[in-house]
């Protein structure tokens, strides 16, 4: 009997500790959001905008999609280039998109760029993709091919 209950003791550890790496597993880092967006400024330079915008959105490959991890691309006047979680957004002018809490998203990002250069914007709150949950978010951006810019977000813990 005490063995048993050693044995589902275990278990259970083994299952909470397996839950709390999985979680933190399927959220996307600082690092890894700023190494995306510094690989896909480096292909719109190497491959141009057109094609570079197309992965971004589709990603064939899966390199521009990794968890909640997903490039986005603006330029200064608010219009959608790529959408790497959403392609619908692709084409439409989102300058005045405000998050739950009135928090300009796109027209704060395209200012900080404009204003300080490459960082982060943020907190805000969105959607995650992976939970359809709004989650506190912040966003890495930099400049990208003229007036544009390209951020990865990450999703905070609560």
């Amino acid at each position: 009997m005490k063995k048993s209950m050693i044995a589902a003791a275990v278990l259970g550890a083994q299952i909470v500790i397996s839950a709390g790496a999985w979680a933190a597993g399927d959220r996307g880092s600082e690092a890894e959001a700023q190494a995306m967006v510094k690989r896909a400024v480096a292909l719109i330079k190497s491959a141009g905008p057109e094609k570079a915008y197309k992965s971004f959105t589709d990603h064939p490959d899966g390199a521009f999609k990794d968890r909640d991890l997903y490039v986005f691309v603006y330029d200064f006047e608010g219009n959608c280039l790529a959408q790497g979680a959403n392609p619908k957004m692709v084409g439409k002018n989102l300058i005045g998109m405000k998050d739950v809490d009135g928090n300009a998203l796109i027209k704060g990002m395209i200012d900080m760029v404009k204003s300080k250069g490459p960082g982060w914007y943020g907190p805000y709150k969105f959607n995650n993709p992976n939970t359809n949950v709004y989650e506190p978010k912040k966003s890495y951006c930099e400049q990208g091919a003229g007036n544009t810019i390209v951020c990865v977000g990450i999703h905070m813990p609560r």
